[in-house]
């Protein structure tokens, strides 16, 4: 299967002359359909030509596949059907802050920096202590803080 990808990669970006990352210049539906695959390379190390794993270093860093990857590591267990026992290696993608679920609710902020709903749960980042409506809004960003740029700006203000 990777070896029908990499050259339908490579016909995508030729016959769209894109400049960018993407296969069609700007990320499209195209590159959210490969998303998934780019995540089953980058997990299991699986080999691809150079072009293909700048394709895949892209989506890893890319905002919104971030914020897609840390709502999944948090959202449940693992669908069985999905697991596969290949070797895994450490996630090859941009390495996250390390935020870290903490108890109470006392935080910098008062209300949640997504809803606006008052602080239930807490995160602690290098010593700060920030404050979220729920648990799911905490863990998402304890997955990759700067997946969040509402969480973000809070942090940096």
């Amino acid at each position: 299967d990777l070896a029908r990808l990499e050259p339908l990669w490579s016909w995508a970006r030729e016959d769209t002359r894109s400049t960018t990352p993407w296969l069609c210049g700007p990320y499209s539906a195209a590159d959210a359909f490969f998303a998934p695959v780019a995540t089953r390379i980058a997990t299991y190390n699986l080999p691809v030509n150079a072009q293909a794993q700048l394709y895949v270093n892209a989506h890893l860093a890319h905002p919104s596949f971030r914020r897609w990857r840390a709502m999944g590591m948090v959202d449940g267990p693992d669908q069985d059907f999905y697991r596969r026992d290949y070797p895994r290696r450490d996630w090859p993608g941009p390495v996250r802050l390390p935020a870290t679920a903490t108890e109470g609710t006392d935080s910098e902020n008062t209300t949640c920096p997504y809803s606006g709903k008052p602080v239930t749960h807490t995160l602690s980042l290098y010593g700060r202590s920030f404050g979220f409506c729920n648990a799911f809004c905490r863990d998402k960003t304890v997955a990759d803080p700067e997946a969040w740029p509402k969480f973000m700006a809070l942090y940096q203000s």
